[in-house]
């Protein structure tokens, strides 16, 4: 269990809250068959800290208690999009994407550009999705591949079974807007806007582009919501703020026995 928050955490948060908006740039490889990739990249927003959402007061939804928080980043994403796909290396066919899905991913790199503070932060890793099974025998995996980096606030554990991985994934969905929970009933995206082939289809009954969803446990746009956890095996800190003294760090994880520590090293920028 990682015990310690991680040395560059509390200064790359610093940096976020600085940020007009909290968007990165997200890397995946996709997939051109046999063993042939070709980076992807797109812009995407930062929404926290896996296990330690920001509190929100128009958040509908139920919140687990104040027991953990993590050094992992977090998006939120619909499984239709092709970085899923990408991040588990396979092609979908229509109907797999409406599984209720948690898989571990491959390798991602998230570079985020902190324009106040004048530093760059380029993390690399690899990223797990949770998706409505997370609490199901089947995803047990990615339970386990991620607990580890789940850091018990106060140190202590025996709190913890209150704690629930589904209520989590409930309160990232409820921690967006209305409008964007309802981004989760738009048409299949990359769909030409000549082909409806999901009209009248069960489960693809009811999409359509400016919805607004208020219930958190909305069918539809929960069949389709995922959050993306990238955890990070490298991180890269560059800081330009004196033109006249750069400097750069790298901050690596080091995993023993189920315990994560960090060794930092300042590098020649």
């Amino acid at each position: 269990m990682a015990n310690r928050e991680a040395p560059w955490r509390s200064t790359f948060l610093s940096h976020i809250q600085q940020m007009d908006s909290a968007t990165f740039t997200l890397s995946t490889l996709h997939a051109l068959g046999g063993n042939h990739f070709a980076p992807r990249a797109r812009t995407v927003i930062f929404r926290g800290m896996w296990a330690s959402l920001p509190d929100n007061p128009r958040n509908p939804a139920p919140r687990n208690p104040a027991v953990y928080t993590s050094d992992l980043p977090a998006i939120t994403t619909d499984v239709r999009m092709e970085k899923v796909p990408e991040l588990i290396c396979s092609r979908h066919e229509p109907s797999a994407l409406s599984e209720p899905h948690s898989t571990a991913g491959g390798p991602v790199e998230a570079v985020f550009w902190a324009k106040s503070s004048s530093t760059q932060w380029r993390f690399r890793g690899r990223a797990y999705v949770i998706g409505p099974d997370i609490d199901s025998e089947a995803a047990m995996p990615i339970r386990a591949a991620l607990q580890p980096w789940m850091r018990a606030v106060g140190g202590a554990d025996e709190q913890n079974d209150a704690w629930s991985w589904s209520r989590e994934l409930t309160a990232w969905f409820g921690n967006l807007s209305p409008l964007m929970r309802g981004s989760f009933r738009n048409p299949p995206p990359g769909t030409p806007l000549t082909q409806e082939p999901w009209s009248g289809l069960e489960p693809w009954s009811g999409l359509g582009l400016g919805q607004e969803v208020e219930d958190v446990n909305d069918a539809l746009a929960r069949l389709y919501f995922r959050v993306l956890v990238i955890v990070p095996e490298t991180i890269d800190q560059v800081d330009l703020s004196d033109p006249k003294r750069a400097r750069r760090w790298n901050h690596r994880a080091e995993v023993s026995d189920s315990e994560i520590s960090w060794k930092t090293t300042e590098l020649w920028p």
